[in-house]
């Protein structure tokens, strides 16, 4: 039923949760994970200078390797993990990388790093289950529950 399947990620211990559901989905049909950060430096783009959109830029990109390469350490053997960073609007690159043609299944946390976003669905996650033309899996994370490997995800159902 799937054979790729895309799993954004912030870097957050949050998305571990969307990562384990990915993880037992990609063994139960034997597909593929896609770990996938996004860079979006244009947040930043207000800065005095060239130069410091730059540093920025390069360490956001620093940070979204190191996000992906959690998220590869984290997978069992028996799953294959793919890594890519791209640059641009977070829920606009993952809807043009959920294409039918390159996956099958997005999995993804309820909400990210924090702050405002604990409050809502997250901007993110709501565009990409609006325009996605795959099916979306939504991983709904209790932030007091991460510390607390013993019980199991819930699923948040949309």
């Amino acid at each position: 039923m799937y054979d790729s399947i895309l799993v954004p990620t912030d870097g957050s211990r949050e998305v571990e949760r969307a990562l384990e559901y990915a993880f037992d989905l990609a063994r139960a049909h034997d597909a593929a994970i896609r770990a996938l950060y996004v860079v979006n430096a244009a947040g930043y783009a207000g800065l005095p200078m060239e130069t410091a959109l730059d540093g920025v830029s390069e360490a956001l990109r620093g940070e979204g390797q190191a996000a992906v390469e959690r998220a590869e350490a984290l997978a069992p053997d028996d799953v294959t993990v793919e890594t890519e960073v791209l640059e641009g609007s977070p829920s606009r690159v993952i809807v043009d990388e959920a294409d039918p043609a390159e996956c099958d299944l997005v999995v993804m946390g309820t909400h990210g790093r924090g702050g405002i976003d604990r409050l809502l669905l997250g901007s993110v996650t709501e565009r990409v289950v609006r325009r996605a033309s795959v099916p979306v899996l939504t991983v709904q994370v209790d932030p007091d529950e991460i510390d607390d490997r013993s019980e199991e995800p819930r699923l948040a159902v949309e």
